[in-house]
């Protein structure tokens, strides 16, 4: 069991919010959408209040439900580099999926961003099942499940291994001999799988953190096993407390069946939130995006439908199993549920110690810098 600490918030940022409807908010600000302004005044926001980190959620589908303007998104690595200047704290953690994506090019873009973000950048790890999504590429038919995350695995070993083929002190710089680079700090990766293989090495240097941190949500047994051997960051949901407890306790046993610690990976429920001053104000949002959709909401995880106070207990509850290390806020609206986060649940939370200062994401999250795969090697 992972020592006790502050509760890690982490919010989920997509669209207009995570309730197909939420677009027709008056507050939704969904003509933003498109803009930078919209996701780096969100970033920024997040970042100021002291949340530790901001997913931000992409894909190849185009939804079916919903206005034209919360089916169609930026994407995310892109949305995660402008708002590198406009943030100081929060761990950046962009959405690629891997199905359709070569990892050389994932490599490059993420370490990119760690070395734009000086070490706070992230890469949440997904899968595009479907026909609709391989239509898009005309590659390959779909693929199932378990050929999917089978791939997931084989590209998240491989950016691994690009992400090391620098030496952390392959650059010299030596104005004198004119060598910029020990060559012998420069490795092929001579990677040879099942979907993949890739000679390397990477154009980009190794990053501030050796490794940007890794997130996988554990959704079912093919992403939960990929997750439990490599992901830093795991995202579980669960629809109380208790069940919570259980989940996380489910993920380290199976980190440690993996040959990890299961102390070295930080876990968080997801958490669906709907905030208003008061339980009935928020049964009345509720009611109100229901009553545009016609359904009633079904949540995936855990639904916090009330006021700011109490979905601050509700985290503090969640982490004093001892086995969630956090929460990732999923507002259902999220112009004003992250107003709500920031100005009312956060200060709760906080009150007695600091925002998060800056630094190296991991540093932050309590995880060790990675040792090189290749450093010591002839």
């Amino acid at each position: 069991m992972p020592e006790p600490r502050s509760p890690l918030v982490a919010v989920d940022l997509y669209g207009t919010g995570i309730h197909p409807q939420s677009w027709r908010r008056p507050d939704s600000r969904a003509e933003d959408l498109f803009t930078a302004g919209y996701w780096t005044g969100l970033l920024g926001q997040a970042d100021a209040a002291g949340v530790d980190l901001a997913f931000l959620g992409d894909s190849f589908a185009i939804a079916t439900t919903g206005h034209a303007e919360q089916r169609g998104h930026l994407d995310a690595v892109a949305i995660a580099a402008r708002a590198v200047a406009a943030t100081d704290r929060i761990g950046l953690v962009p959405t690629v999926t891997v199905t359709h994506t070569e990892p050389f090019h994932v490599s490059k873009a993420i370490a990119s961003l760690d070395h734009a973000s000086r070490g706070r950048a992230g890469w949440q790890v997904d899968v595009s099942a479907g026909q609709a999504q391989a239509n898009l590429f005309g590659r390959k038919d779909a693929q199932d499940v378990d050929s999917l995350w089978e791939e997931a695995a084989d590209a998240i070993e491989v950016v691994s291994l690009l992400w090391d083929s620098w030496e952390d002190d392959a650059e010299i710089r030596d104005a004198a001999t004119g060598r910029f680079i020990d060559r012998d700090k420069l490795h092929y990766i001579d990677f040879e799988g099942t979907h993949f293989t890739v000679k390397g090495p990477s154009i980009t240097p190794r990053s501030p953190q050796g490794q940007s941190l890794i997130v996988i949500e554990a959704r079912e047994e093919h992403s939960t096993r990929v997750a439990a051997a490599r992901a830093d960051v795991i995202r579980i949901g669960a629809p109380g407390v208790e069940a919570a407890r259980q989940r996380a306790v489910q993920v380290r046993t199976a980190a440690a069946k993996a040959g990890r610690d299961p102390g070295s990976i930080r876990v968080l429920l997801d958490v669906e939130v709907v905030i208003a001053e008061s339980a009935d104000a928020a049964d009345h949002d509720l009611a109100q995006l229901e009553n545009w959709s016609g359904t009633r909401y079904e949540p995936q995880s855990l639904l916090h439908r009330g006021d700011a106070a109490g979905l601050a207990r509700l985290i503090t509850d969640v982490v004093a199993t001892g086995d969630v290390d956090g929460v990732t806020l999923r507002p259902l609206a999220l112009a004003s549920g992250l107003e709500a986060i920031t100005a009312h649940v956060l200060p709760l939370l906080r009150s007695d110690a600091p925002v998060p200062g800056r630094g190296i994401l991991r540093e932050r999250l309590g995880l060790s810098r990675p040792v090189n795969h290749f450093a010591g090697q002839d």
